[in-house]
């Protein structure tokens, strides 16, 4: 089985009661018709996973502008069973970290996983999500109601000194400066070393 077999294809109205039917069979939750609404109309941020031209699965998300950050909430990210393990939720996870990446004004990526989703909670951690928060009674009408909070905040942009470099750099230059400030070698190749 290989890649060439998936696909990722977007989310319309001919095809949006596949992603019902899927996250019926997916999810212990149902989700109202607010929520396809909003997914009809979340462009990149929702895809269909297509194995062989067949739905199985899907990936929607949402911009999250709370706590005075902008974030990428992942809405759900599911595969069917049989299709689990070849790769299908790894490209549909990398679609969401590169649209981030392209966007390049997201502060983290976030979602909830059910406390005893362990396998979830494992693929997640993979791609560097962390568990931040866990909330009670998360859930309504499933067992455990509790959810984890698991983030992945976005990596410094290249090129870019953060600030502990910014002061290391500094305390060098005046360790260097003070030090060797009779040393005319030093005087005159310092500046080329950073």
């Amino acid at each position: 089985m290989t890649r060439e077999n998936i696909e990722l294809g977007n989310v319309t109205p001919h095809n949006i009661k596949q992603l019902k039917k899927l996250n019926s069979v997916v999810f212990p939750v149902s989700y109202n018709d607010k929520f396809y609404k909003d997914v009809l109309e979340a462009g990149e941020l929702a895809k269909l996973a297509y194995y062989n031209d067949i739905v199985v699965g899907a990936v929607c998300c949402r911009i999250d502008m709370s706590e005075k950050t902008r974030r990428l909430y992942i809405m759900t990210l599911g595969c069917l069973y049989p299709y689990r393990r070849l790769g299908i939720g790894t490209m549909m996870v990398q679609h969401v970290l590169n649209y981030v990446e392209q966007d390049g004004n997201f502060d983290s990526i976030f979602l909830h996983v059910q406390v005893n989703n362990e396998g979830a909670i494992d693929f997640y951690k993979k791609f560097g999500f962390e568990i931040v928060e866990t909330k009670e009674h998360y859930y309504k009408r499933i067992e455990p109601a509790d959810a984890h909070v698991l983030q992945k905040r976005r990596s410094a942009r290249k090129g870019k000194p953060t600030a502990p470099s910014s002061k290391l750099f500094g305390f060098l230059l005046f360790f260097f400066k003070y030090t060797f400030r009779e040393c005319r070698f030093v005087a005159v190749f310092l500046p080329f070393l950073f």
